[in-house]
């Protein structure tokens, strides 16, 4: 049976009802499943680990950083002022020897005989010079009876004689002195270094090779400068008081020694702008050694109020020094901050930070503005690769 043209209309809008009922599903469809990436992409992104550290109020040392080298305070190449063989090395290389100890024995016997022969001359003038002493007193009880010229001779014998008596002792303190020569001591506490010479040699007093060279090392000084900026507050510490300085390896991670400042050269170094200064260390450790670099930390104040963070908060950007600063919602911002000096680890801050503050130490790299952080043990954060060596307070003063 044919069907007419109003049943064809009816199912050409039943046929139109179903795709577009299909394509609505598939639009439904497509949000539905597109929606999961771009709900992901809006979610907050992960916090950056960091470490933190609170900005502290309290006591704060004033500490002038430097570099120097350790001398010693007295060193004396030992020589011979004698000639002869050497008949006895009584010290050991190394060895720390006393003032008067016994270094070297030359063969005493040839100024022991010019000793002796010294003394033998004036025990023999001493007896000529008795005799004539007599005699003059004889001349002298005669008077009348002896001649005037015999007196005055023998008053001119006894002078010469007087003379002669005179310049045997003279020869004798020289033949005393020689032989003592002969017994080379030390001439005061040090260490004796390597030996130049051995037992059996012939040395001789024109001779410039030292038999050994003994170096005092208690106490011992250290060299160092410092900018002829520092000067003023440098000279006002030590007018008021002792200005403790402490020396340290080169790399800053042992303290070798402390000491205090003693001496503050006389004059300015125009071509470098310096001023050098000697610091005195008891040294009983011998932990100083002539010739060593050391770096030191002299302490010329201390602030009894200063707000300091770790050295590593503060970092160097194009506009100057900043640190982050971690509010309650862990979100890191930037701030701009004067420092003055760093010591032990610490910088002190001037402005741009309140104390209980909480600052990033660690991670900056990694911290955008108005990033939210997370903060992490030090240890955490070695483990996780994550610290860097920081620019800043290498270049703070």
């Amino acid at each position: 049976m044919k069907r007419g043209p109003m049943s064809r209309k009816r199912g050409r809008l039943v046929l139109l009802g179903l795709v577009l009922v299909g394509w609505a599903g598939y639009v439904a469809w497509a949000k539905e499943h597109a929606a999961a990436p771009v709900a992901a992409s809006a979610a907050a992104p992960a916090p950056v680990p960091v470490v933190l550290a609170a900005v502290e109020k309290g006591p704060f040392d004033e500490v002038l950083g430097s570099l120097g080298t350790v001398q010693a305070f007295n060193t004396v190449q030992v020589r011979t002022r004698v000639d002869g063989e050497i008949q006895a090395v009584a010290f050991k290389e190394g060895q720390t020897v006393a003032k008067g100890d016994v270094l070297v024995q030359v063969d005493p016997r040839p100024y022991q005989a010019s000793f002796d022969q010294a003394r033998a001359k004036k025990t023999q003038d001493e007896s000529t010079l008795k005799n004539a002493r007599a005699d003059l007193e004889r001349y002298t009880k005669l008077g009348d009876y002896a001649s005037r010229q015999q007196t005055d001779t023998q008053s001119a014998t006894v002078n010469s004689l007087t003379a002669q008596v005179a310049s045997d002792q003279a020869a004798i303190d020289n033949a005393q002195t020689q032989l003592g020569y002969a017994t080379i001591r030390a001439p005061f506490d040090g260490v004796a270094g390597f030996r130049q010479v051995d037992v059996g040699n012939i040395v001789n007093a024109s001779a410039q090779t030292a038999i050994v060279t003994i170096t005092q090392v208690e106490p011992i000084f250290v060299v160092l400068t410092a900018p002829e900026d520092q000067l003023r507050e440098i000279t006002a510490a030590l007018a008021k008081g002792t200005v403790p300085v402490e020396a340290w390896s080169t790399d800053g991670q042992a303290k070798l020694s402390e000491g205090r400042l003693a001496l503050i050269n006389n004059q300015v170094d125009t071509a470098t702008g310096t001023i050098r200064l000697k610091a005195v260390f008891a040294n009983t450790d011998h932990a100083l050694w002539p010739g060593l670099s050391v770096s030191t930390r002299m302490r010329v104040g201390i602030v009894a109020d200063a707000l300091t963070v770790p050295d590593d908060a503060v970092q160097h950007g194009p506009e100057g020094l900043y640190a982050f600063v971690v509010d309650a919602a862990d979100t890191a911002h930037p701030r701009p901050v004067k420092v003055g000096r760093s010591g032990l680890g610490r910088t002190r801050v001037l402005s741009g930070l309140t104390p209980g503050e909480q600052v990033i130490v660690a991670g900056q790299a990694r911290v955008l503005p108005g990033a939210r952080v997370v903060d992490k043990a030090p240890e955490a954060a070695k483990r996780i690769g994550m610290t860097q060596p920081s620019d800043a307070a290498a270049g703070v003063h």
